[in-house]
């Protein structure tokens, strides 16, 4: 019977020279019940919480200067477009900084000018129309009392609409956002000058921009880095001479279009539309043709229906026939990859998106295809759709197999009896 000690336990076994063998280490290397916890697992603990702490850090702040980052985007693809210009006025001797200046001024001028005029032609229009309202409203009454023989007038419609609870409401819901657009307003300008400041910078020191980034990759990468920013420059400038060639050839259709119609300030409602239509995505279109409407309605309701139906069916002549032509000749990209970069850009920054998703697009595709591998196209008429002569059955074979599946009778080659068979069987 084996030994027991004074708690009732078994005793341990002695080694033949007096001495206890230790006790065999965990199977694994796992602790024991009373064992310590591993070195490793606090700073596992410490790290996982670091890497999530960062992470969460990280996103916060960059869904915080989300609005930032867009605006640096776009003020780049505006330093690329203003890039030939620059350079151009660099290198017979002008300064950077004095030639993108300059530039810039040229721009603001312009850009000054033309919405100054166009903000004086449409509040002169729009008080031409509040001045020739109670004509217009005595028209329509007329017509009214003539066509469904009732006996409406001018001053009891004045007066219903004015005790009305709609424009009561309207009135005050219009003066509690005037605090709104006001904000709004300022908001644009401050992001404008933002952008306005980035652009200026990317231009005036691109040379120093991009040997600060070369000097920071080795002579393979950097060579790589300066064609990509060569590509995006001339992509970049070939998308924004494409859509002035479309601005310029849209201003004169509709300026025929308005003369036509003897709608005053034709040439500035040209330019509206061609400018508007080609450089502000998505509801360019609308807004573009919004205001000829207007003004043309000023002068007779009909020819803004005239100038309505000239729009769509110039927009339908645009998106189907000259923007293709003229985006593969100078971004060369294939219309179907246009438009759908259109949409996922729209989808991803919205009227940016759409902005920039061309030329963006244009870039990354050329810089690309310099690392794919092509090669030579067999001379084989299956490429050009078209199947070779005699190969697979003809029309009537098909036809007859057909019509034989569809009766049952078995004939692989093409011939053979009716159905039900001729009662031989085969050797």
């Amino acid at each position: 019977m084996a030994r027991t000690d004074e708690t009732g336990q078994e005793a341990q076994q002695s080694s033949p020279f007096g001495t206890t063998p230790p006790a065999p280490p965990p199977v694994g290397g796992a602790a024991g019940p009373n064992g310590r916890m591993p070195r490793w697992l606090p700073r596992a603990l410490v790290l996982a919480l670091a890497l999530v702490a960062v992470f969460q850090l990280g996103s916060w702040a960059f869904h915080q200067l989300t609005g930032l980052l867009i605006n640096i985007l776009i003020a780049f693809f505006l330093a690329l477009a203003i890039e030939p210009a620059v350079s151009w006025m660099a290198s017979r001797g002008m300064r950077r900084g004095l030639a993108t200046f300059v530039v810039f001024i040229g721009v603001i001028v312009v850009a000054a000018g033309f919405v100054t005029l166009l903000g004086s032609i449409l509040a002169d229009q729009i008080i031409k129309m509040i001045e020739g309202f109670p004509d217009y409203l005595d028209s329509v009454i007329n017509w009214i009392n003539t066509h469904f023989k009732t006996d409406l007038k001018r001053v009891d419609i004045q007066e219903g609409l004015l005790r009305s609870d709609w424009l009561r409401n309207y009135v005050q819901n219009s003066a509690t956002g005037v605090l709104d657009v006001s904000a709004q307003v300022i908001g644009g300008l401050f992001q404008l000058l933002t952008i306005a400041l980035f652009a200026f910078y990317f231009a005036a020191d691109g040379p120093r921009l991009r040997r600060t980034i070369c000097s920071l990759l080795p002579p393979a990468r950097q060579a790589e880095v300066l064609r990509a920013w060569e590509i995006a420059v001339i992509k970049t400038g070939g998308y924004i001479y494409s859509r002035g060639l479309m601005a310029l050839i849209s201003g004169i259709a509709h300026f025929v279009l308005l003369q036509g119609l003897d709608v005053p300030y034709a040439p500035v409602l040209a330019v509206w539309v061609g400018l508007v239509s080609q450089f502000i995505p998505t509801i360019g279109t609308y807004l573009a043709g919004a205001l000829p409407m207007l003004i043309a309605f000023t002068v007779n309701p009909w020819y803004a229906l005239w100038v309505l139906i000239f729009v769509v069916i110039y927009q339908q002549f645009e998106n189907y026939v000259l923007q293709p032509k003229l985006t593969a000749k100078t971004v060369d990209i294939h219309p179907a990859v246009a438009f759908g970069s259109v949409i996922a850009g729209t989808a991803l920054l919205g009227a940016v998106g759409a902005l920039i998703a061309i030329p963006a697009i244009a870039t990354l595709q050329a810089f690309l295809g310099a690392y794919v591998k092509r090669y030579d196209v067999t001379d084989d008429p299956r490429v050009h759709g078209h199947r070779r002569r005699g190969e697979g059955p003809s029309l009537v074979t098909r036809a007859r197999q057909l019509w034989a599946g569809r009766t049952g009778t078995v004939r692989p080659d093409g011939g053979g009896s009716e159905g039900g068979g001729s009662g031989k069987s085969p050797a």
